[in-house]
């Protein structure tokens, strides 16, 4: 496990929310970088052995920097309170997402026999044709490789516009002008890192 900056003081905390909310880029970088071990301190409690850790900490993060996106520290509240919620949901949507992507490539597991005995499984009895099927397989298969590469091959921003532009982990899809906005960066540096994280992952497909 790599070592993550100790937490902000409350005060060093408010000081760079603030900053933040003026515009600051440094500041919402520190926020980040500086609540990771609280990413990692959730992501504990998800770890059974079928996945990395640097896996789960890579979603946890994207729930972390949604948290910092959206909150309101003139409410009081601490951000780690309101940060380690994301962080929860986030994961919690990325394993619902992993066990219905599951349930989707399980087409030819047995389901029972037919009236000759013979063994038949659920892909015998689709009402759909061979090719439609075929087809449904072929992308429940890719959907499943992209959620297992995008944490391993794309950086947090990257991830984070990935996954804000095409709708991933049951988000909806937005345009990289709202994308430029939300996150404080403008739209054509948002295409940039879309184009080049769309690379990553078209290489990773490729190998």
């Amino acid at each position: 496990m790599k070592t993550f900056l100790p937490p902000l003081s409350p005060k060093e905390e408010k000081l760079y929310l603030e900053k933040m909310n003026d515009g600051d880029l440094e500041a919402r970088y520190t926020l980040i970088e500086r609540n990771l071990r609280l990413v990692a301190h959730v992501c504990k409690k998800y770890q059974n052995g079928e996945e990395d850790m640097e896996d789960y900490i890579s979603i946890g993060t994207i729930g972390l920097i949604k948290a910092i996106s959206t909150f309101d520290h003139k409410k009081g509240n601490r951000l780690a309170t309101y940060a380690a919620r994301c962080i929860d949901n986030e994961l919690l949507m990325y394993l619902r997402t992993r066990k219905k992507t599951a349930r989707e490539i399980s087409l030819y597991e047995p389901i029972g026999t037919d009236k000759e005995g013979n063994q038949i499984s659920l892909l015998d009895i689709v009402e759909s044709n061979e090719k439609d099927v075929l087809e449904a397989i072929e992308l429940s298969g890719n959907m499943k490789r992209l959620y297992q590469y995008i944490p391993r091959v794309l950086s947090g921003r990257e991830r984070e516009i990935i996954m804000l532009r095409y709708g991933l982990y049951n988000h909806r899809p937005v345009t990289q002008r709202e994308i430029a906005d939300k996150i404080g960066i403008s739209r054509s540096y948002v295409s940039r890192i879309e184009k080049r994280a769309l690379e990553k992952l078209k290489r990773e497909f490729e190998k």
